[in-house]
């Protein structure tokens, strides 16, 4: 353990981002499950709303720098290309 007491903020925080980091990351790849399933079941609809979500949920990510700008892109291509094979 740290006895300095920036190095121990610092603990802290990291385990704050951490976490942070993580329920967002979980969230992306809910989202990108959710248009995959709806991919699979062939419903257009569905896949198109759950991927407007997911789209959103990994620009956010993104923008906050938890994914690089081209992971995120290629992420987003990548469902984009998938949804649009069903019709």
């Amino acid at each position: 353990m740290a006895n300095i007491k920036s190095a121990k903020k610092r603990i802290l925080v990291t385990a704050t981002k951490t976490q942070r980091n993580r329920a967002i990351r979980s969230r992306v790849k809910t989202a990108i499950k959710k248009v995959e399933a709806a991919v699979a079941a062939k419903d257009q609809e569905a896949a198109k709303s759950a991927l407007t979500m997911a789209t959103k949920e990994i620009s956010m990510a993104a923008s906050k720098g938890i994914y690089h700008k081209n992971n995120a892109a290629h992420k987003v291509s990548h469902l984009a290309k998938a949804v649009n094979s069903i019709g």
